[in-house]
């Protein structure tokens, strides 16, 4: 497996990513879409989730194929944020279609971060027109860490974000992720320095340091979020242009839970709504002769998602107000 040419989730051909932040508020949308609906699916581990039309995603449920997928900040207010995506689908005429009309599918996961020292005094609720222009920025090319979802996002000890990652299998296969990752638990062993996924990153993608050389780690365990509960989340895409079934696509999302655990100490806790969604594009169908085709990408999803992870908080940046250090700034 090799990083895709981009390393982000749109290296899967066809799929585009757009971010819409507002720095007062330290908040914002990222919107997952494609020119065509796509397979798709979710598994939640987290014990605190907040979501919009994920009851559709289950495999013995009709439909088929989806929009868009919005990952948002601003708690349960975000979940607003897909009902601007859905107003910019329908006028461009997308949507399922039933009769003369048709409705837009837009599934959505929340993030809280509305305790992490933005402006959150609005009076009308800023989130229908971010998701509108996370959509509207929808591309290839897209800004990882301090963006979209990951703008006000926290982790237990550091600044959290958005991250994304790519592979290409052997096979020809893409595989990618995208997250928002705000946990309670820590992106970074004891000392903000060494990443808990050191062991699968690619090159220096997050900082090259390699894994913490200390034993025993894991053992004790520190947040600075400890007194916010119920307020924390890792929210996740993951994606492959593998021809997918709805049930393989639950299958997909529910292996790419392992890389949240490699890559957050601790994840899927009763305090953080820890979620993937998986996407099927069906470009390339699977290979018939083989029965570890499925066994490979969701391996491969799980890597992806871990140094999405990582790279998320390695790339944060520092803005005024913030409540947590940067990793980039050592922490301090």
């Amino acid at each position: 497996m090799q990083p895709g040419p981009r390393n982000l989730i749109t290296d899967v051909p066809g799929l585009l990513v757009g971010n819409a932040e507002d720095a007062g508020l330290k908040s914002g949308v990222t919107v997952l879409t494609s020119a065509t609906p796509f397979a798709a699916s979710v598994a939640v581990l987290g014990g605190a989730p907040g979501t919009r039309e994920t009851d559709l995603l289950a495999p013995e449920n009709s439909v088929g194929a989806v929009d868009a997928l919005v990952l948002s900040g601003g708690s349960a207010f975000g979940l607003d944020a897909a009902s601007g995506v859905s107003d910019a689908l329908r006028e461009a005429g997308r949507g399922f279609q039933v009769g003369p009309a048709r409705v837009p599918l837009v599934p959505a996961a929340i993030l809280f971060d509305l305790l992490n020292g933005g402006a959150k005094d609005w009076q009308t609720n800023p989130y229908p027109a971010l998701g509108r222009a996370a959509f509207a920025a929808a591309a290839e090319e897209f800004r990882l860490g301090s963006a979209g979802a990951g703008t006000g996002a926290l982790t237990g000890m550091l600044k959290g974000g958005l991250g994304s990652a790519s592979f290409r299998l052997a096979s020809g296969v893409t595989v990618g992720a995208l997250v928002a990752a705000n946990p309670v638990g820590s992106v970074t062993t004891p000392g903000e320095r060494h990443f808990w996924a050191a062991p699968f990153e690619q090159g220096d993608e997050f900082g090259g340091l390699g894994p913490d050389p200390r034993a025993g780690l894991g053992t004790a365990f520190e947040s600075r979020k400890m007194g916010s509960a119920r307020a924390n989340t890792t929210i996740a895409i993951v994606a492959t242009d593998a021809a997918l079934s709805k049930a393989e696509c639950k299958r997909l999302a529910i292996a790419a839970h392992d890389g949240i655990a490699r890559a957050v100490v601790p994840a899927h806790t009763p305090h953080d709504g820890d979620l993937v969604f998986s996407v099927s594009t069906g470009a390339r169908p699977l290979p018939a002769d083989d029965p570890m085709a499925l066994f490979g990408i969701g391996h491969a999803a799980a890597l992806c998602l871990a140094r999405a992870i990582a790279r998320a908080v390695y790339l944060a940046e520092p803005a005024p107000n913030d409540r947590l250090p940067c990793w980039r700034n050592g922490g301090a």
